[in-house]
């Protein structure tokens, strides 16, 4: 079986099988009428299961057909313009031959002896973002998984560094009584991996403060800033102030620099969740809408969303590199603390992670082919596009839309014209027009629950994306909820 395995005597081999995958790949995605098939569960997992892997196929062009079989017939193609589901981006070229290149050399970004120009690549790219957030010279960070990864690594650090400050300050105080006391201030629209890394860092969910929200949905200041107040008046320690720049939910981003102020007044980390909203960064028109991100002390960043990267691709910045310190581990046989003495640069020291795959490599490829205007531009678009998106459902009387986008997501619920509905038979509507449509294959859509309702929701990421198409995707969605409100109340009567 050695003849499987790439190097230079199997180099053929390998340019023939990886020419005739993309070859593949090309021809879905050029073909691809719909973003989906339809297929459900009990259709695609006898097939799946049916699947002896104790026998191997042998010939990479059998696996190929197959593989169609398998996955990529039934496959959700983010590119195609009526998939309008979850925070998932179609991918720009240059970052898929990084991809390729990478997944090739297969270097792994620990350590130096094992990464040399990845390494500096990374840490290059991780200046670049910095210095678009505004973070001076100090600044740092590291590519993480993704978004939840990103976020429980900044929690950790303002974990740890609000025990050493409180320590210092209180020195008859050990860290075992501290960490009850940690609280975390976020607002009710915001990611849940923040009271998921609550619960893994051990300060357990009832320690994350939920703060809710304006009528734009962004973090109500006024009521953070009397919960900060409480936690000060009852003993307890203000460890982070977590403010979202683009929630899932609506893409709202939260007042900033208030949030900053607050913050600074109560000696607490202020991380800024921009996973989503990162592609404001490189934004030629609205990069003033991240206006404070400058001032936090860590920020998340997802380019697998709006800078168009393959998964995954993420990173979590840091204000003062000396922070990262709370991650780091010398191991004698990987990066022996000489190692830092001698100032060899290894990634391991500020990532949770220990093998990572060499992801920057994507962003790097994308920023030399097409630049930051480039990146920046296609995610201008799809926020115009949500701006036509949300004046068509505002001024369609079948639906009610619940706030003007500051990104690209758009939600709201289909209304039926005349007659009373419980809310139950509403929410049930929503649901199943959600569910319908998915399995028609026509298109894709999300959903989520506002104030205890069920709505439906467009993330529009995806340029190829028209109002065409939003138009069609409501008519769909609208004669979903009517056929079944219909059979409904034919049923009750």
């Amino acid at each position: 079986m050695r003849q499987h395995l790439l190097n230079e005597t199997t180099a053929d081999l390998y340019r023939r099988s990886v020419t005739e995958g993309v070859a593949r790949v090309a021809a879905k995605i050029a073909t691809t009428e719909r973003p989906h098939t339809g297929i459900s569960v009990d259709e695609l997992a006898p097939v799946i299961n049916g699947i002896d892997l104790d026998k191997p196929l042998e010939d990479p062009a059998l696996v190929l057909d197959e593989l169609e079989e398998v996955y990529l017939r039934d496959a959700v193609y983010f590119h195609h313009p009526r998939y309008l589901g979850h925070l998932n981006c179609p991918v720009v070229i240059p970052a898929v031959l990084g991809e390729a290149v990478l997944s090739a050399v297969n270097s792994s970004l620990d350590t130096w002896d094992q990464s040399i120009g990845g390494t500096l690549i990374e840490r290059r790219l991780i200046d670049w973002t910095s210095g678009r957030i505004g973070f001076g010279p100090g600044a740092d960070g590291v590519f993480t998984s993704g978004g939840s990864q990103s976020n429980f690594h900044a929690l950790l650090l303002a974990r740890d560094e609000a025990c050493r400050t409180v320590m210092q300050s209180s020195l008859d105080l050990t860290k075992s009584q501290v960490l009850p006391k940690l609280r975390i201030f976020t607002s009710e629209c915001s990611h849940f991996s923040v009271q998921k890394s609550a619960a893994m860092l051990g300060l357990g969910y009832e320690a994350v403060i939920s703060v809710p929200c304006d009528a734009k949905r962004r973090m109500d200041t006024s009521v953070l800033a009397l919960e900060l107040e409480n936690c000060a008046r009852e003993g307890l320690f203000p460890m982070a102030v977590v403010a979202t720049a683009g929630t899932t939910d609506f893409g709202s981003i939260d007042p900033l620099q208030e949030i900053a102020d607050l913050a600074a007044e109560h000696s607490a980390w202020m991380h800024v969740d921009a996973a989503y909203g990162c592609g404001l960064l490189a934004s030629p028109t609205r990069r003033h809408l991240l206006d404070g991100i400058e001032r936090a002390d860590s920020v998340t960043v997802d380019y697998h969303k709006s800078f168009f990267q393959p998964v995954s691709s993420s990173a979590v910045l840091v204000r003062d590199r000396d922070t990262l310190k709370h991650a780091t581990y010398h191991a004698d046989y990987l990066n022996p603390r000489r190692m830092a003495e001698e100032r060899i640069p290894n990634q391991v020291d500020k990532s949770i992670q220990t093998t990572r795959r060499f992801d920057a490599l994507k962003l790097w490829m994308t920023l030399r082919v097409m630049g930051a205007d480039g990146i920046g531009s296609l995610f201008d678009e799809v926020i115009d596009l949500a701006a036509e998106g949300w004046k068509l459902i505002d001024a369609d009387p079948r639906f009610e839309v619940v706030v003007e986008p500051q990104l690209s997501t758009l939600v709201f619920r289909y209304l039926p014209a005349g007659g009373e509905y419980r809310e139950d038979l509403l929410d049930e509507a929503q649901l199943h027009a959600r569910k319908a449509l998915f399995a028609s294959g026509e298109a894709v859509v999300a959903g989520t629950k506002v104030d205890g309702d069920q709505y439906l929701k467009f993330t529009l990421l995806n340029p190829q994306t028209t109002t065409a198409d939003i138009a069609a995707v409501l008519d769909l969605l609208a004669a979903h909820a009517e056929q079944f409100l219909g059979e409904s109340l034919a049923v009750h009567h």
